[in-house]
């Protein structure tokens, strides 16, 4: 369903019971408590039993709890002030082992992403990328860090890579000033999006330049202006965003265009493995007897 959830129990409201009123008014109130929790446990917090919260859910016409709840988070991820966040997050974490918790959510988020992988859709970013003259790549606030990632390999794979530096909305237009269709914009954004990353898509794109996207979701803003949307599972832990499965996908992304342009990389690296030797770029490690 893509209907706003919270519209929906609005509209329902008059013909809930009184249990699923219970229900009703605590998500109202606290939807972004309530998309994290189990049905069991939002049960409880409402006083009513966890039968009642499926019924609720397959009231509202979903095929189960879980639909429903995964409806929530992608509606108010978006939406969470980094407050909000940390609240979400010791309400999820609990007494919990800090770290089991988190590094157990990553594994998930990297199982979710190969799971629902478009190969398709991985394939033509891929063609994108080794057709284009020139790379440009957007990522700004923490997804700045994967957009340094990508480019740093990329610019050992490629002749013409741009990395966009987004430090203000007119400088990142006057790096993209040049951009063309036999050009390709890969942007990258996750909740909460950034405004700059989009806008910088949209000049992308209505200059004709092939747009590949890596977000979490369809629904996504940088999604409707891609002509290839590479999709990854993203999560908050706390005010952090947890962006493995992400960096899992462009490592992917990074092998599968080196795979493409095999004997190139293989000559530049040789080169570079001297240039690294002769200049002692690297600590040469001694092995102990």
């Amino acid at each position: 369903m893509s209907r706003d959830v919270l519209t929906a129990i609005q509209n329902r409201m008059p013909s809930f019971s009184k249990g699923q009123k219970l229900i009703a008014r605590f998500i109202l109130d606290s939807y972004d408590k309530a998309a994290f929790m189990t049905a069991s446990r939002l049960g409880k917090t409402v006083n009513v039993s966890e039968s009642t919260v499926v019924r609720f859910a397959a009231e509202l016409g979903y095929d189960g709890y879980p639909s429903m709840q995964k409806a929530l988070q992608e509606m108010i991820r978006s939406k969470l002030t980094s407050i909000q966040r940390i609240e979400v997050a010791n309400d999820r974490i609990g007494d919990h082992d800090i770290l089991s918790t988190v590094m157990q959510s990553d594994i998930e988020k990297i199982r979710l992403t190969l799971e629902e992988a478009d190969r398709t859709g991985f394939n033509r970013a891929v063609d994108a990328i080794l057709d284009a003259r020139r790379i440009y790549i957007v990522g700004a606030r923490s997804a700045a860090a994967l957009a340094d990632f990508l480019g740093f390999y990329f610019n050992l794979i490629f002749d013409d890579v741009v990395l966009i530096r987004t430090t203000s909305v007119s400088e990142t237009f006057e790096q993209l000033l040049r951009v063309s269709r036999e050009d390709v914009v890969i942007g990258i954004s996750f909740p909460r999006y950034s405004s700059r990353t989009v806008q910088a898509m949209r000049f992308a794109r209505d200059r004709g330049a092939n747009v590949v996207a890596l977000t979490d979701s369809e629904t996504s803003p940088l999604a409707e202006m891609a002509t290839a949307t590479l999709l990854a599972k993203s999560d908050m832990a706390s005010f952090v965003d947890s962006l493995v499965a992400p960096l899992s996908l462009i490592n992917a992304l990074i092998v599968a265009v080196g795979r493409r342009k095999n004997a190139d990389v293989a000559q530049t690296f040789a080169t570079l493995e001297q240039i690294w030797s002769e200049y002692g770029v690297y600590e040469q490690v001694e092995e102990e007897n």
